[in-house]
């Protein structure tokens, strides 16, 4: 279908209407309609073959670093830190989204697929972005909102122009709002003169209907699109959201996990590229290769947390996870959505031991581990914030209570309360840092393909302490995790008798691991503290 160009007047007032925060006004002055066809044209992937399983970060560009003194991060701004993102061990890099946007900050209001948000730049910067991560072995994704546009997207702008439109069944609409709806607490109807559509998330973003085949297609061509420039994978959000049969039956519906399968499918045409999907229920079957092929564990952030504050039931749980769970799921500890979690710095309370356990326990578990921006220096939210905005913050880079290194003007919003102490600056300096800590876990992850790639084994709790093993070839990774305030002998069973367990972390030990007769090792761990041997077979 070939592009078109797009204006009706008569709807300006509705649209502004409908876009409190910025809508129109900053919107180009001839809005173009592109559902061209896409035909998939793979770049060859310059990344290993698994480096996904690697460390990512998630990233809020406009948060990170601003290259161009308007207060607002870049892309540029993103690509100058690569080195500190290489140097930090990560492997890939997980941005919210960058696409043009009605809101104008946290972006998953869409009003054009194909084109960067003007504050970051262009798709020259976002080329220069992928290559130099690409020559630091990093691999990029970026959000990718399937569930619903923008009111400002042009496509729902003919659509709401007539019930002629050619583009009217693209998006869900009644001829009245029917009654008895509720998600999340409100109405999702919403009315206006040529009838009623549907927008869970708000007015402003109006759910497409993803039974018609057009619009799953439309997206697929998105998705080559940006393939096509080699970009290496997509964070989908909220797939639990795609179809709706009424009021009782519009969320996790049988259809969500066949669309996810179509576009996954389209990222699997690729080499090496990767999909990740947020679930917030049933994580583990979309994360089945007939759905998303990898999901967020949401339910296990919480459970991480409470870990490493010693609850013991919550220890079990997570010792257990990975009994079941395949090893597509994705890991993490907070991100920018609330009810993912507070930052962990405040989750923790600051308290800097629970901290370092909570990292060690997802970055040393199988899965994909994400890490969001701040969190490896101990970023707390913003102060006198309050929802999601509070997470989104400007990143710490120094201790500047005004700018935060972040830029040289002001910045869009108020940086995180513990900028003095926690920024990368500071944490820099010493070998004991938070930063520096998570330097060493991801270089274990880095370095020892059973802790990034391997089988997970022999999950132990006793009392507070908590012992497994990750296996790879003939590469076996033994970690001890002691959540208790009190030193632990932990007995470690299953061993074999003559296998030399040597310790790389927290620092290397000369001594092997004594492993008796009976194949079993008994391992003094101190208070609060984490280590993991190997043992390599010949």
């Amino acid at each position: 279908m070939k592009a078109e160009i797009l204006w009706r007047r008569s709807w300006l007032g509705f649209l502004c209407a409908l876009m409190p925060l910025s809508g129109l006004a900053a919107a180009p002055a001839a809005p173009v309609i592109d559902t061209s066809k896409v035909a998939a044209a793979d770049r060859a992937s310059p990344l290993a073959e698994d480096w996904q399983r690697g460390a990512f970060i998630e990233i809020f560009v406009r948060g990170y670093k601003d290259s161009n003194g308007d207060g607002i991060g870049d892309l540029r701004g993103l690509t100058q830190s690569l080195d500190y993102l290489r140097d930090l061990g990560i492997r890939g890099i997980w941005l919210m989204p960058v696409t043009r946007s009605q809101d104008h900050d946290h972006g998953y209001a869409v009003s054009d697929y194909r084109d960067i948000e003007p504050a970051y730049g262009s798709l020259s910067d976002f080329d220069d972005l992928l290559r130099e991560a690409h020559a630091r072995g990093i691999g990029v994704i970026f959000d990718y909102v399937v569930n619903h546009s923008s009111a400002a997207n042009p496509i729902f702008a003919d659509a709401s122009a007539s019930t002629g439109s050619r583009y009217r069944n693209w998006y869900v609409w009644r001829e009245q709002a029917p009654a008895g709806w509720k998600i999340m607490g409100k109405d999702p109807w919403v009315s206006t003169p040529t009838g009623a559509y549907l927008a869970q998330f708000s007015q402003s973003m109006p759910d497409f209907n993803l039974l018609d085949a057009q619009v799953l297609a439309y997206h697929q061509d998105n998705l080559r699109f940006w393939l096509n420039r080699g970009v290496d994978g997509f964070r989908f959000d909220a797939v639990t959201h795609l179809v709706e049969h009424g009021p009782d039956a519009w969320y996790d519906q049988p259809e969500d996990y066949a669309l996810m399968n179509e576009l996954r499918t389209v990222v699997d045409g690729y080499a090496h590229r990767y999909a990740v999907c947020e679930a917030t229920r049933n994580a583990v079957a979309y994360a089945a290769p007939t759905a998303c092929g990898a999901a967020f564990a949401l339910d296990s952030g919480h459970l991480i947390v409470d870990a490493a504050r010693g609850k013991r039931r919550a220890i079990k749980a997570i010792a257990n996870y990975f009994t079941t769970a395949p090893a597509g799921m994705a890991m993490m500890v907070s991100n920018h959505d609330l009810f993912a979690g507070e930052r962990l710095w405040d989750q923790v309370g600051g308290d800097l031991a629970q901290y370092r356990l909570a990292a060690a326990t997802y970055l040393l578990q199988p899965g994909t581990p994400f890490i969001y921006y701040g969190e490896e220096i101990g970023m707390s939210a913003g102060p006198g914030l309050q929802g999601d905005p509070k997470l989104r913050t400007p990143m710490s880079w120094t201790a500047d209570p005004l700018h935060a290194g972040f830029s040289t003007a002001k910045p869009y919003r108020v940086v995180a309360a513990n900028v003095a102490q926690q920024n990368v600056a500071s944490q820099s300096a010493g070998p004991n840092s938070l930063l520096s800590h998570y330097k060493s876990l991801l270089a274990l992850r880095n370095t020892y393909p059973s802790i990034a790639r391997g089988s997970y084994q022999s999950p132990t709790v006793a009392g507070r302490a908590m012992s497994y093993r990750r296996q790879l070839g003939g590469e076996t990774a033994l970690v001890v995790i002691n959540y208790g305030r009190k030193p632990a002998q932990v007995r470690v069973p299953g061993l074999a008798a003559d296998a030399g367990f040597r310790q790389v972390f927290p620092k290397a030990a000369g001594t092997p691991l004594a492993v008796a007769a009976d194949g079993s090792a008994q391992v003094a761990v101190e208070a609060q503290s984490v280590q993991v041997y190997i043992h390599t077979s010949l």
